[in-house]
């Protein structure tokens, strides 16, 4: 049988959050405390996977911990580059940038085909290494993933942001949808970005979801500490899913700037953008999203490609200004320590607001 969220011994979700954020040390520290500790795998090659599936598992305290680990993975869908005149405004929007000189090691260039990842190649190491827990973001992966998880007592989750995709997924044979309201920081899972987006709340979604819904559910977005969670279990939900919490915990990979700009620039607030990457994602307000507001941006993920050597250059340099700092819109309330000192504090909090 399939993992249960209910075997969890404290109901909360460390988000998946690709670029590093989510260690080995971190997703193991969440699982030793009683959570699901998660990978964001979205760009990742078969050997990483491979290598921090066995890392975090070697660091959890034994076979019968009471937590589970989850692999989470990007549902691409085909994409073309578009004209060569979009594709030079793209460019140019890039080139552009105040301290464009600077701000990238090599000048940006388009990539070629293929321009994501295989996720049946991608997905190879959770077969071998058998996370509790596989989970999808931004659609419904082959219907031969979902079965061949199920084989292995591997749990399926994936987002929703409305309640046609949520119906989708359960149609899919999934064990749990993840209730993403607009809140949450990172990329919107929405299916088809050309569609209108509800923007609903994380609590009205999550009530919506589960009226209309047979799965458990899990809410995700704008919740940092225990009365939260148990708002979100008060709303009908099996678990809570905390991203934007865990940043500033001493072992996320989480850039030094992320984490400055997270702790100590709260009055910027959180805006959705898709100039990093193509699609719409919540993150801190900066220099290259304000520049980015009237611009072309290519499609996701070649504009995530495009934009990866001044990401990259940012973070080297500690410029939080053209860095992807993904959070949500309560990132004000991010508290810096160790995930296991935030898992106890969670809990008793969550205990605190029941009483």
């Amino acid at each position: 049988m399939p993992f249960k969220l209910t075997e969890l011994s404290i109901p909360i979700i460390q988000a998946p959050m690709a670029g590093g954020v989510c260690t080995p040390e971190l997703v193991a520290a969440v699982a030793n405390a009683g959570g699901l500790g998660s990978f964001g795998f979205a760009y990742s090659s078969p050997q990483k996977i491979a290598a921090d599936l066995l890392a975090a598992r070697s660091l959890m305290q034994s076979a019968d911990s009471v937590g589970a680990i989850n692999a989470n993975f990007f549902i691409f869908k085909p994409v073309e580059l578009p004209n060569t005149q979009t594709q030079q405004a793209a460019l140019s929007a890039l080139q552009n940038l105040p301290f464009a000189n600077a701000a990238f090691d090599t000048p940006p260039t388009m990539p070629s085909a293929p321009f994501y990842p295989d996720l049946h190649e991608q997905i190879a190491p959770v077969w071998q290494h058998k996370p509790e827990v596989l989970t999808f973001h931004f659609g419904i992966p082959d219907a031969s993933i979902v079965e061949h998880a199920h084989a292995l007592g591997i749990a399926v989750g994936m987002t929703a942001t409305c309640v046609t995709e949520a119906m989708a997924i359960e149609k899919a044979g999934a064990d749990f949808i993840v209730s993403q309201g607009i809140e949450a920081g990172g990329h919107r899972g929405i299916f088809d970005v050309q569609a209108v987006d509800q923007q609903l709340s994380t609590m009205v979604l999550t009530r919506q979801l589960v009226r209309q819904c047979s799965l458990p559910v899990v809410a995700a977005g704008a919740i940092m500490d225990g009365a939260d969670v148990r708002a979100a279990l008060d709303a009908g939900a099996a678990a809570a899913q905390l991203g934007t919490a865990f940043l500033c915990c001493d072992e996320s990979g989480a850039s030094t700037a992320h984490k400055d700009f997270v702790l100590n620039q709260g009055q910027r607030g959180s805006i959705i953008t898709r100039g990093f990457s193509g699609r719409p994602a919540r993150g801190i307000r900066n220099a290259f999203i304000d520049h980015m507001q009237d611009q072309t941006v290519l499609p996701f993920p070649i504009q995530n490609t495009i934009t990866g050597s001044m990401r990259q250059w940012a973070a080297k340099t500690n410029n939080g200004e053209y860095q992807s700092l993904w959070a949500g819109t309560e990132y004000h309330r991010s508290r810096a320590m160790p995930a296991a000192d935030l898992m106890s504090t969670l809990a008793t909090e969550m205990n605190r607001a029941s009483n």
